[in-house]
């Protein structure tokens, strides 16, 4: 009788590979999860092949960009969210500004007990910023009327939402959507205060509040023998059709072992990416993806990727952000 749970796990991870009939990328057989988790690991799969990257990036203060979010202005300038933890031990979520991609000036520090931001643009000219804020750990979510506003750090809405899931912990925020008075985000909760687990939530009008879990994105992950943590994703829509890219950790507090998929909503099916970098790092978290027009005018896809020093090559470790032009 098998006791020791690693080594449970291990078993367990075996068995469930015989089952399923979708291999993953790493494997020269793998048929992908759809055609655009596929066209990912093409375009996505080695930073080595990008039009442009820079790791372990930083902003002008020298402040690190962890879990750093891009997007696009109307006006051309790159927006990043990111957190770092400063002096004061806590975490603080940030925004910086670009031309480049590679070199960031801070314009707003979003205080104390913010993490994981997530920034994405309404149907108003204006834009949605969500983080998780501690203490007693919840998402936090925030609206801005214009990019002057968001610029300056001045809300014109907020919210903070309720433990609904979890009385432990809910966060790591992505913002799906933001139209009209409704936005629609992703995140994770502290299922039984032990291990992360996914979540979909709705807020409406900046004052009501929906939550519930998303079991299905969960079980594509666990069948890769996602024992840890399932948190940071992000969605992108790539060739007309929707993927999802989520970190998935093997083992709960072990660093080393975070790794990214790309997933299916269509078919509930994950596939595991193992990006190849210049030195050979093996563990990504905080995966994010955005189509923009990269610093030479043309359209590319835009990686990030946070590199934890547990598994990163030497001069890796720390924000990964590269592009590959279409």
């Amino acid at each position: 009788m098998i006791t020791h749970p690693k080594l449970l796990a291990a078993v367990l991870l075996t068995l469930a590979a015989a089952l399923v009939a979708f291999p993953g990328l790493p494997h020269t057989d793998a048929k992908p999860a759809s055609a655009a988790t596929g066209r990912f690991a093409d375009l996505a799969g080695d930073v080595r092949e990008a039009d442009g990257h820079r790791y372990a990036a930083t902003d002008d203060t020298g402040r690190t960009m962890d879990t750093a979010e891009i997007t696009q202005a109307p006006d051309g300038r790159y927006l990043a969210v990111y957190h770092t933890t400063l002096a004061d031990g806590r975490f603080h979520a940030a925004l910086a500004t670009s031309t480049d991609l590679r070199t960031w000036t801070r314009r707003q520090d979003f205080g104390a007990g913010s993490s994981q931001p997530s920034l994405a643009a309404d149907d108003r000219g204006g834009y949605v910023l969500a983080y998780e804020r501690d203490p007693a750990n919840h998402i936090a979510v925030r609206g801005y009327p214009d990019l002057d506003a968001l610029l300056a750090g001045r809300a014109a809405r907020a919210y903070d939402a309720p433990r609904t899931l979890s009385r432990c912990s809910e966060g790591t925020p992505d913002i799906v959507s933001a139209r009209g008075d409704t936005v629609e985000l992703t995140g994770h909760y502290r299922a039984e205060c032990d291990t992360d687990r996914q979540l979909r939530a709705t807020l409406t009008d900046f004052t009501t509040w929906h939550a519930e879990r998303d079991q299905r994105l969960d079980q594509a992950l666990e069948v890769w023998g996602t024992a840890g943590n399932i948190g940071d994703r992000s969605l992108l829509e790539l060739g007309g059709e929707r993927l999802v890219l989520v970190e998935g950790q093997q083992w709960r507090n072990e660093f080393g072992t975070w790794r990214t998929y790309a997933y299916d909503p269509g078919s509930g099916r994950a596939d595991r990416l193992l990006p190849r970098t210049h030195g050979g790092s093996r563990a990504f978290a905080n995966p994010s993806a955005a189509l923009v027009t990269d610093p030479d005018g043309r359209p590319a896809l835009l990686v990030s990727l946070f590199i934890p020093r547990e598994g990163s090559a030497p001069g890796e470790a720390g924000q990964l952000i590269y592009w590959r032009e279409l």
